[in-house]
């Protein structure tokens, strides 16, 4: 098949995609679920195609799109992401995949957020108390993926999450499942993935306690009885993606790859994500997309970025930049270095 005709098939199926989530629910519950640092896409080289990677099989760099991708890692990889994130938050990824002889891959990774030092601020003291409080959200996964048949890879991971105000916190246990098919070696792939799916979170702590006058009509009661506030028990962002990837190679040094993702959250509109790649060399590439196309009131928008690739000795490694918009908010920044031994 010639190379125009393929990305001709793949407009169209890509087309199908959009045109399937084009239809959104008039009530998104944006901001109704706990965790939701878990949304972020920690891979430079996936956020620069606009977050579509659900069809990537690139090893330990998909391992949060699909877990499936990592059924065709066939040595250890590393991973690691740092992003400059909405004021100023910082989030770091680490991950890693080692095969398991002829059972598959293993693979683990930890997400971490941290909102910095913020003054506590009170309606009697709105310039700060003098004390300060942070933010600092966790994940940890573990999980396992296996190529099925040459052309067949699943996986799934056990994530346990904890978010942290101040003295107070909160813990879930999710699980991300995942599948990807490949029509062919070097063609079209398609890949689903349902991710943090889990228990509902709900806060404890110090923070919550309190004293109380439980009579305040009263003399010489008891005016400080201690007490517990509780709070809601919050889902946490679960996700459906489904999408199809196309390579095609232009040549021997030149290669294109397109991405189309659509998702289905349980705490927004359905939305589609596109992103292409091109690549000279297998060592330079340069990559751009669209995040979330029909997603209701979205503050994102393009994104781009580059990648540079070579090996060392017997290591080979990965160096990734993605810029994307976030609409009134800014814009933000990935940076991730892989290595494969």
């Amino acid at each position: 098949m010639s190379a125009s005709l393929k990305i001709v098939r793949f407009a169209g199926l890509a087309l199908a995609l959009a045109l399937a989530s084009g239809p959104v629910a008039a009530q998104t519950n944006t901001g109704t679920t706990l965790g939701s640092f878990l949304e972020i896409e920690p891979g430079a080289r996936v956020a620069a195609m606009g977050n579509a990677g659900v069809s990537a099989s690139d090893g330990v760099h998909s391992l949060y799109y699909n877990p499936a991708s990592a059924g065709r890692v066939r040595s250890s990889e590393v991973m690691f992401t740092h992003a400059a994130w909405i004021a100023d938050i910082a989030y770091d990824y680490a991950a890693v995949a080692i095969p398991v002889g002829n059972w598959g891959t293993s693979f683990a990774s930890v997400t971490s957020l941290n909102s910095g030092e913020i003054d506590v601020r009170t309606v009697n003291q709105p310039l700060g108390t003098g004390e300060r409080y942070s933010v600092n959200d966790i994940a940890i996964a573990l999980g396992f993926a296996r190529q099925i048949s040459p052309r067949f890879s699943a996986g799934g991971q056990v994530n346990f999450v904890q978010e942290t105000i101040w003295h107070s916190s909160a813990g879930m246990t999710t699980i991300s499942i995942g599948t990807l098919y490949r029509i062919s070696e070097k063609g079209l792939r398609i890949g689903s993935s349902l991710s943090n799916f889990g228990t509902r979170g709900q806060f404890n702590g110090r923070d919550l306690r309190f004293t109380y006058d439980a009579n305040t009509s009263s003399n010489g009661d008891n005016s400080t009885l201690p007490a517990t506030q509780f709070t809601d028990a919050f889902a946490v962002p679960v996700t459906f993606r489904v999408g199809l990837g196309l390579p095609v190679e232009l040549s021997s040094d030149q290669k294109l790859l397109f991405e189309a993702d659509a998702f289905h959250p349980n705490d927004n509109s359905e939305s589609v994500s596109l992103g292409g790649e091109y690549t000279l060399n297998d060592l330079f590439s340069l990559r751009a997309g669209w995040q979330n196309l029909f997603l209701k009131d979205s503050e994102v928008g393009g994104t781009a970025g580059l990648g540079l690739a070579g090996r060392v000795d017997t290591w080979r490694y990965r160096c990734d930049y993605a810029w994307a918009d976030q609409g009134r908010l800014g814009h933000t920044h990935r940076l991730t270095l892989g290595v494969v031994f």
